[in-house]
């Protein structure tokens, strides 16, 4: 299938939804659905993560340990928040990049200390 039929379907789906009556409901389910399909993704890709690089998360030392479990933990919370904090305005969003900016570095400090031994 060509790539304009494949945008006109795209179209065609979402004026159904603007223009439908309960269209705007239905979106809203829909994307709750789309929203707990990925962080469920994220979570099993998480756990199946942590099963196969066991070894490597027990020969971090204990400080690393914490670095890296503090910054998935932050990361999450930040994104439960997501809602909250950009109601809050300019503010809230800069105050969420910078949460996930500074678990984005946790990450790598941890990474970049636990490569620097091997």
């Amino acid at each position: 299938m060509p790539l304009a039929g494949k945008f006109a379907i795209v179209a065609l789906v979402a004026l159904l939804f603007t223009a439908l009556p309960g269209g705007g409901r239905a979106l809203d389910v829909l994307l709750a659905l789309l929203t707990i399909a990925f962080f469920t993704a994220i979570a099993l890709f998480g756990y199946r993560l942590y099963h196969q690089y066991r070894f490597q998360l027990d020969s971090l030392t204990e400080r690393q340990r914490l670095v890296l479990y503090s910054s998935i933990g932050m990361a999450f919370l930040a994104f439960c928040a997501t809602g909250r904090m950009f109601d809050a305005g300019g503010a809230g969003a800069v105050a969420w990049l910078a949460l996930l900016g500074i678990c984005s570095f946790g990450l790598y400090w941890v990474w970049t200390q636990y490569r620097s031994y091997g």
